[in-house]
């Protein structure tokens, strides 16, 4: 049995081990791939593993004349392969859900300290030798805020938005929903409509796949809705925030800050306008990449492939 990984860098930089998979087969594991390397490497091997290289219907028929029987990705997203083209062939997609969902509810709430409470910027001012030099047991360069008591937006509310609404409630912040399909809340929750949220919000976090009907959800109309001290939070999609309205917003003051791990197109164009925006802090796409959850992925990856191998399909999203 040949198994291939395209990219296995991102998620196994080294500090983890590809043991479960080497026991099942002939494993070869490439850091990255370009779309021109993809046929040479994983032609002939039965299963291939992928993360961000992308498999088109061309790809995918040329694969499988060559032996493959089997797609995984070592993630829970799945837009980089052509489930139908898969599917038609018989061929499953097997994804990695739920193998994150603390992670990202943690990070979020980090990238909302980080607007909130400050700490780099004072941590900054204090290596820079201003609280040697000042006269005063402490100070602050500018103001911050106590989450208790705020509301919390939240759109979206899968595995991530219910933890990222646990961890609120427990701050004693009011916790308002919105999405597009309903599911049991949190006691202390409540379901408003989209444009409430925005209204209402103090921190507004997004927590939703990157579809047509959320492919730039925030823009020009939802930002001049949202309050000029709200803070925005993206640990889902790039593409659901239309950029340069978002910077004219944080730059006009519109805004009170945005806290960013996903951008439309990674790595960003230099000329991005939200890197040089103010009051954004932007993180690179790393809010599921604890240690902890890759080693869940990774498990998750090989008992997938385990379960293919005796017969039983698990987390299949081509529908073969």
């Amino acid at each position: 049995m040949n198994i291939c990984i395209l990219d296995g860098a991102t998620t196994n930089p080294g500090d983890l081990s590809w043991k479960g998979l080497e026991e099942m087969g002939t494993l070869n594991v490439y850091d990255f791939t370009t779309q021109e390397q993809i046929l040479e490497r994983a032609s002939g091997s039965e299963i291939l593993l992928t993360n961000k290289t992308p498999l088109d219907e061309e790809m995918i028929r040329k694969l499988y004349q060559a032996g493959l029987r089997y797609i995984g990705t070592l993630s829970t997203g799945y837009n980089v392969v052509d489930v139908e083209a898969a599917a038609a062939l018989g061929i499953p997609v097997c994804n990695v859900p739920t193998y994150c969902t603390q992670a990202v509810a943690q990070f979020t709430f980090a990238l909302i300290f980080a607007l909130a409470n400050r700490v780099k910027e004072h941590s900054d001012s204090v290596h820079n030798g201003d609280w040697v030099k000042s006269r005063h047991f402490c100070y602050w360069n500018t103001d911050f805020i106590e989450m208790a008591g705020r509301t919390l937006g939240i759109f979206g509310f899968g595995n991530i938005g219910r933890a990222v609404a646990g961890i609120g409630l427990a701050l004693g912040m009011k916790v308002l929903v919105s999405t597009r399909t309903r599911r049991d809340l949190l006691q202390g929750c409540q379901w408003v409509e989209p444009d409430e949220l925005f209204a209402q919000s103090d921190v507004i976090t997004l927590h939703c796949p990157l579809t047509k009907d959320t492919e730039k959800l925030i823009n020009q109309r939802t930002l001049s809705r949202m309050k000029p001290t709200a803070l925005l939070i993206n640990t889902s999609r790039g593409a659901v925030i239309d950029e340069a309205a978002l910077a004219h917003a944080l730059n006009e003051g519109k805004l009170g800050g945005a806290g960013l791990d996903v951008l439309s197109t990674e790595p960003p164009a230099s000329d991005n306008p939200l890197l040089t925006a103010k009051n954004c802090v932007i993180t690179p796409h790393i809010a599921w990449a604890a240690k902890d959850a890759r080693a869940r992925l990774i498990q998750i990856v090989t008992e997938n492939v385990r379960s293919f191998l005796e017969g039983d399909v698990r987390n299949n999203v081509a529908g073969s």
